[in-house]
């Protein structure tokens, strides 16, 4: 098992990740009928989406031996309404302005990044946008 989800109320959950004993809690969006006071599940979508890039990224590039440290990652979700579900996700990965890369090196960072376990997961339907600077 992953985690456990206790249900609060007022639309809030607490997850606790079991290897680690962690907590994440999460709020409905205000356009949902939320707080908006933590992460929405789509939030949290979108949120693994972009550490999951990195992660596959920097695990990469520490086979290259290239240090990503400073790598940033910004996305922007889109909502769509019937039914309610993530349409769009913009993603913006920025290497740290002080790494040089060969173009052949970026360009294999870039493939392990839109390639990334998360990116595979998520629905066909699902309009991604990933750029890259």
């Amino acid at each position: 098992m992953t985690a456990t989800i206790l249900y609060e109320g007022n639309l809030r959950c607490t997850a606790q990740h079991l290897q680690s004993g962690t907590h994440i809690e999460t709020d409905a969006p205000t356009d949902n009928r939320g707080k908006g006071e933590r992460f929405s599940p789509t939030d949290l979508v979108c949120t693994a989406l972009a550490t999951c890039m990195a992660t596959t990224m920097a695990i990469k590039a520490n086979d290259m031996h290239i240090e990503l440290n400073g790598l940033t990652v910004e996305v922007q979700k889109t909502m769509q309404n019937d039914p309610r579900r993530i349409s769009k996700i913009d993603v913006k990965v920025s290497f740290p302005v002080t790494l040089v890369l060969e173009d052949q090196d970026r360009v294999i960072l870039q493939r392990t990044g839109d390639n990334c376990p998360v990116v595979k997961s998520l629905h066909p339907d699902l309009v991604l946008n990933i750029q890259y600077s």
